[in-house]
């Protein structure tokens, strides 16, 4: 994953004359900021970087390696149980076993790339892992849970989710080597999962009805709609999370784990609605905002 960017150039005037990692985090929002709302043409040469970066890495191995293959299976198990706890009406199970899913899903390239045990076996298993546990597990919890009362439409939109999830993994594994590492095409499915799941997790105990029902189609189709359209999403992997950080940094990490503490459900599903909602709004703003201004 290339961090490579044209900082020099986008720094702000004020940021030269300040010394220190304030001033380094300082210049990496500004930055962030300026990429964020770029015309899209305007990001081909850091595209074609990345791309090159990417390539002198050097190709994946070709065995199977076993730990981060295992951390995979993880992440698949949990999935698997999404979908039993669903069957057996266990909503509030679901909904978090497809939370743990993501924690080992976001573990085990870590793990490859700290044991340099990349390999394209592991590349397309972690793959069909996902398309299992946020692809098909998010439409059949959602489904059980809710959907299933509106008949045919609840249907619908779970297959809506399911291939729009199929569809998205299709379009990143062809474009995973020429793609800006910085930036999502579409909502990723962890975090389309994260916004059903979310929504099964705070209301696994409400009754049936059909305002709710509604809902639930609508967030579900959504969801899925979001995977597949050509808004740009920050991955997170641009930030270095080895360096050193301000105290106020690590400070507002505590206080966002206490946070999430006092209420995970809706804490969770806050965040998942704030970052799904992100994408359409950035695309909103480049498309009129930027351009009349």
């Amino acid at each position: 994953m290339s961090d490579s960017q044209d900082s020099a150039n986008k720094e702000s005037p004020d940021s030269s004359g300040s010394t220190g990692h304030d001033s380094s985090d300082t210049s990496s929002v500004a930055e962030l900021v300026n990429v964020l709302l770029e015309p899209a043409e305007e990001l081909e040469q850091d595209e074609a970087k990345a791309k090159a970066d990417k390539s002198s890495q050097g190709p994946r191995h070709k065995g199977i390696y076993l730990l981060p293959n295992l951390v995979t299976t993880i992440a698949l198990f949990s999935g698997f149980y999404a979908i039993l706890a669903s069957m057996d009406g266990k909503f509030e199970a679901a909904a978090i076993a497809i939370f743990v899913a993501m924690v080992f899903d976001g573990l085990d390239g870590r793990v490859a790339r700290m044991t340099n045990t990349q390999s394209d076996f592991g590349v397309e298993y972690d793959s069909l892992s996902d398309m299992v546990s946020f692809g098909v597990a998010p439409a059949v919890i959602c489904y059980s849970w809710m959907l299933s009362d509106l008949g045919k439409l609840g249907w619908a939109a779970a297959f809506l989710y399911v291939s729009c999830a199929a569809l998205r993994l299709a379009r990143f594994n062809v474009q995973v080597e020429s793609a800006d590492s910085r930036f999502f095409e579409g909502l990723a499915s962890p975090s389309a999962a994260a916004l059903v799941a979310g929504m099964v997790w705070v209301g696994h105990d409400v009754e049936p009805s059909t305002s709710t029902a509604i809902l639930a189609f609508l967030v579900t189709a959504g969801a899925g709609l979001l995977m597949v359209v050509n808004c740009r999403y920050h991955s997170m992997k641009g930030f270095n999370f080895k360096g050193h950080v301000p105290f106020v940094t690590f400070l507002a990490v505590v206080v966002g784990m206490v946070i999430v503490t006092i209420d995970p459900p809706r804490v969770l599903l806050s965040l998942a609605l704030a970052y799904a909602l992100s994408g359409p709004l950035f695309w909103l703003w480049i498309k009129f905002f930027r351009k009349s201004t």
